[in-house]
């Protein structure tokens, strides 16, 4: 458990301007002062992110979404009250407290409240909203321990608070609540099913909207190494293949062939579990980076459940790669 001097110290870190790496149950967030313009212009410095992208703001209950938001439809309150705190995040009009920097300059924000003990402390000692992407460099693999924080971005943040690692292990689902019909825009912790079963319809999954939210970059939580997607029956072949003609190959082997030998340089065998799976993932192309792998060959799992959000991360991770 986080002791309140270090949440106090962190809460501090933020009323100053400066940026404090917060753990959630989902990934590690770079968190600023949601209200202060400035201090959320250095998160998109930190992490070289395009200023039109825009950011979460996490608040510490349902109770406060009134606060942050323009209006609040039946909708999402049902949503807000069905799955927070957790990993659901709503895109709703912007209230007035939210400058227009921490939304790409979008008149919608992205709000939620996380589902973890320190963010949640850290949240009700600080008193206000706390604007907080992955705390990584825009477009890489997203940090789910404190020492990915530290590896990564170094002494660019002011304060890492560690929690432990995320239970979750991905983003969270970000449903746009603005129109007349609810849809998914970013799969994510909460499953399509899993909110259709509290709304009682159908939810759309558009592949593009009109409307910005993170994780939406046609290459976004990307490895150094290159990412290939392969079917499950055809990744150790591929690996094999590629291995033979000259690259350091890494293989997140998919579980129906757990005990298949492979010729790779390296070999991460796949949890079954989906929620394992999801939890992992981005140790796995973090762990197959470290390995020296130049090339990563991964296959996509079922498209349902957490399946959904896993072959989301992995498409983009296998996307057009980002200018330096």
């Amino acid at each position: 458990m986080v002791v309140t001097r270090v949440i106090e110290k962190a809460a501090e870190v933020l009323r100053a301007g400066g940026l404090v790496a917060l753990p959630t149950e989902t990934v590690y967030g770079l968190g600023a002062n949601a209200e202060d313009p400035a201090a959320v212009a250095r998160i998109f410095q930190v992490k070289g992110r395009p200023p039109t992208h825009p950011l979460i703001v996490h608040i510490g209950g349902a109770d406060q979404l009134d606060d942050w938001v323009e209006e609040v439809p039946a909708t999402a309150r049902l949503l807000a009250g069905h799955f927070w705190p957790g990993p659901l995040t709503l895109v709703l009009r912007r209230g007035r407290r939210v400058p227009l920097e921490a939304t790409g300059g979008l008149e919608t924000v992205a709000v939620r409240v996380p589902d973890h003990p320190a963010a949640l402390a850290l949240l009700a000692a600080f008193g206000g909203g706390i604007t907080a992407p992955s705390a990584n460099r825009f477009g890489s693999v997203s940090p789910t321990t404190a020492e990915h924080v530290r590896a990564e971005l170094g002494d660019t943040v002011d304060f890492v608070l560690d929690g432990g690692p995320c239970g979750v292990g991905v983003e969270s689902t970000i449903v746009d609540v603005t129109g007349d019909a609810p849809g998914i825009l970013r799969p994510g912790g909460v499953t399509r099913e899993e909110i259709e079963a509290v709304l009682g319809r159908p939810v759309a999954l558009p592949s593009t909207s009109h409307v910005r939210v993170p994780g939406q970059h046609p290459s976004h939580y990307a490895p150094r190494a290159r990412v290939v997607l392969a079917e499950p029956e055809q990744a150790v072949a591929e690996a094999e293949r590629a291995q033979q003609l000259g690259h350091r190959v890494g293989i997140l082997l998919p579980p129906a062939f757990a005990d298949a030998p492979v010729k790779a340089h390296a070999v991460v065998p796949v949890p079954a579990a989906p929620d394992a799976y999801a939890r992992g993932l981005y140790g796995f192309l973090r762990e197959l980076d470290q390995q020296g792998c130049d090339l990563i060959v991964a296959s996509l799992p079922a498209e349902e459940g957490l399946g959904l959000a896993i072959a989301n991360r992995l498409r983009r991770a296998a996307g057009p790669r980002l200018s330096p």
